[in-house]
């Protein structure tokens, strides 16, 4: 059942969340209108379509910004998380989602100290990745031919290093015009320093042989294109000798950190680029000095070696002449010296001859004293072979027929030797003889039965010489004589047969 009653009639105006929401943009955009918002960058997001999203936050509050893609070029910065800045755009709002955001357009850091916090970032990430080692510096060519500068084409840095090198030692100079602050200067200023290490070495283009990276003094702000990380890192990877010169003496950007020298000034860089040629001339003209003392320091020592070294040497053609003079001496000595030598050589040989027995009378003797021994042998055999018995009959005989045949081979050799004697062998015959004698000698003397006799025994004999053998054939009162080593003594026997027998007897019965 409807209610009879009218609805309640209200003075409060009705609106849309669509009126709402306009409305609060309105209000917002038409109150705050540009405004400049300090705060932390976080959350920054880059889509496809080239926006950035991100948020700005502070101890207390957080807001969202978003960058159009029509201003990112014009943005002043690159935005980073964690990174203090002053963003400046428009505030509006979100109806969608029922939120208020920043429109940015520019923006900037947060003074001194969040761009040094960025850069320190910078750096330690770098240092890191050992960009800033120093073992990756490199020598600096001594007289190079082409010089290459990325700078600016307009202001002063240019006209000092041309007024310098010029001044120098007049070198090539190509210059690769680039902003060196503001709005995308580090991505123009990395290009141009990879556009001079990509040329070829044997282009149209000279390729040059040092780089210089230069720009005046001014502030942190101004100075912050060298310090993005884009410089830094196509400055590392540059094949070419690269030298920073930006900023004067106590401004530090980290491209000095990767270079391979750092000048205060443009104009230092440029000195150090190329040496004066002044300098050269000068260090050319001492080198030269150098050389030229050292040269002769060598001449004049190694003219005193030889000098010593003369002095050491003899003097050759004295020696030869010595020594000619004593070969003429010698051969004179000795020309003179042979007849000499060959008349005392007669002469000794003449009196050694003379001293020489004759052959003949030494056969002679040799001849008697073997009759003589051979007639002895033959005297005292029978004596021994009674004395010896049966056995030394046969000795006896047989050593007779020895000294026969000993005599006989000497009397051949003998007339041998006396029939092809000749002046030079006859002492070698004689010598040959005469020890073949005395060798035979004592054989002789031991067999002879005199030697028996030396010992002590007894030959008895008759008178007439004939040996008495026997007791019995000796008759009593017969004439006896006893021959001792010494002599001779005639006894008388005493008794006959079967009597006792003499001491002499008794003994050359024994024998």
């Amino acid at each position: 059942m409807d209610d009879p009653r009218p609805a309640p009639v209200s003075n409060m105006p009705e609106y849309t969340v669509s009126e709402i929401s306009g409305a609060v943009k309105r209000t917002l955009e038409t109150t705050f209108g540009r405004v400049r918002v300090r705060g932390e960058l976080t959350e920054v997001k880059r889509y496809p379509s080239g926006h950035i999203y991100l948020s700005l936050k502070d101890e207390n509050s957080k807001i969202s910004g978003i960058v159009w893609k029509g201003s990112v070029s014009r943005l002043g910065m690159v935005p980073e998380n964690g990174t203090e800045v002053i963003a400046t755009g428009r505030i509006t709002s979100y109806a969608e989602r029922s939120s208020y955001q920043l429109i940015i357009e520019r923006m900037e850091y947060a003074g001194a100290g969040a761009l040094l916090a960025r850069i320190e970032m910078i750096r330690q990430r770098l240092a890191a990745e050992g960009l800033f080692d120093a073992d990756r510096k490199r020598p600096l060519p001594v007289l190079p031919r082409v010089i290459g500068v990325v700078t600016s084409e307009r202001g002063a840095v240019i006209q000092d290093i041309k007024i310098t090198i010029s001044r120098r030692f007049p070198a090539t100079i190509l210059v690769w015009p680039v902003p060196v602050q503001g709005e995308g200067s580090a991505e123009r200023i990395a290009a141009a320093i990879a556009g001079f290490d990509a040329m070829p070495p044997d282009g149209a283009i000279p390729r040059p042989d040092v780089l210089i990276v230069a720009r005046g003094g001014g502030s942190l702000e101004d100075l912050m294109a060298f310090n993005e990380e884009i410089v830094v890192r196509a400055a590392a990877a540059c094949r070419i000798p690269l030298i920073s010169a930006v900023g004067h003496e106590t401004d530090t950007t980290l491209i000095d950190f990767v270079s391979d020298r750092r000048a205060p000034t443009p104009t230092a860089a440029a000195e150090m680029a190329i040496p004066a040629r002044t300098d050269l001339i000068a260090d050319l003209a001492q080198k030269n000095s150098r050389l030229i003392g050292a040269l002769n320091r060598l001449a004049q020592e190694s003219r005193l070696r030889l000098a010593r070294a003369e002095r050491g040497i003899p003097d050759l053609p004295a020696l030869l002449g010595s020594a000619r003079q004593r070969l003429d001496d010698r051969w004179e000595r000795a020309w003179l010296a042979l007849p000499s030598l060959v008349a005392r050589r007669r002469v000794v040989l003449t009196s050694v001859e003379r001293r020489l027995p004759d052959p003949r009378s030494l056969t002679a003797a040799a001849r008697e004293t073997t009759r003589d021994r051979a007639l002895r042998l033959r005297l005292s055999a029978p004596g021994l072979i009674v004395a010896r018995r049966a056995g030394l009959d046969m000795t006896a005989q047989r050593l007779a027929g020895a000294v026969q045949r000993a005599i006989t081979a000497l009397r051949l050799r003998a007339d041998r030797v006396t029939g092809r004697m000749t002046a030079a062998p006859i002492r070698a015959a004689v010598r040959e003889a005469s020890a073949h004698l005395a060798g035979l000698g004592p054989r002789l003397e031991a067999a002879s039965p005199m030697a028996l006799l030396q010992r002590g025994y007894v030959l008895v004999t008759t008178p007439a010489g004939q040996p008495v053998t026997s007791a019995a054939s000796v008759k009593p009162g017969g004439k006896l004589k006893l021959h001792f080593g010494d002599g001779e003594v005639d006894a008388v026997a005493q008794g006959g047969a079967g009597r006792g027998r003499s001491a002499p007897a008794q003994k050359a019965l024994d024998l």
